[in-house]
């Protein structure tokens, strides 16, 4: 008796289409080398009693090449960070795994923050983005008074 690899998605990939496509996909980008694997900057967003703050680690990207807009309740984080490779294209590598080429980020901003108050700093590497929020939104001690 000849043994079978028993694949419990076989039926769903023959008659579907787009299950198929998703594979291939996935597929695909799993095996493409670091320099066009697509990529997005790790992140970390942290609330204070004043702001919240976007820390996107952006190791080799000019800072010509980064955007930043707040839109309609929506930050967005585009950019690019290029593949600088020589003449002779990628001859010499042993090995290609951080990614490279375009990016974007949306992030949906809480209506505690005011849109008029965004900056943002960028040192070593890492983008900081600090979003005030309005006044109404920090948090404010109330006296209660007992009466006897």
């Amino acid at each position: 008796m000849a043994l079978t690899k028993y694949n419990p998605f076989a039926e769903l990939a023959e008659f579907s289409t787009p299950f198929r496509l998703f594979q291939d996909t996935v597929a695909r980008m799993l095996s493409e080398t670091g320099a066009n694997r697509p990529w997005a900057p790790p992140v970390d967003i942290l609330e204070t009693e004043n702001d919240l703050i976007l820390k996107a680690d952006l190791p080799d990207v000019d800072l010509k090449d980064i955007d930043i807009q707040v839109e309609n309740g929506t930050l967005t984080l585009k950019g690019e960070r290029k593949f600088e490779h020589k003449e002779s294209s990628k001859e010499g590598y042993h090995r290609i795994e951080r990614g490279y080429g375009s990016f974007v980020r949306y992030f949906a901003l809480p209506d505690t923050v005011d849109p008029d108050k965004v900056s943002a700093d960028y040192k070593n590497g890492v983008l900081t983005v600090t979003m005030a929020k309005k006044e109404v939104a920090k948090p404010r001690s109330i006296k209660v008074e007992v009466h006897s």
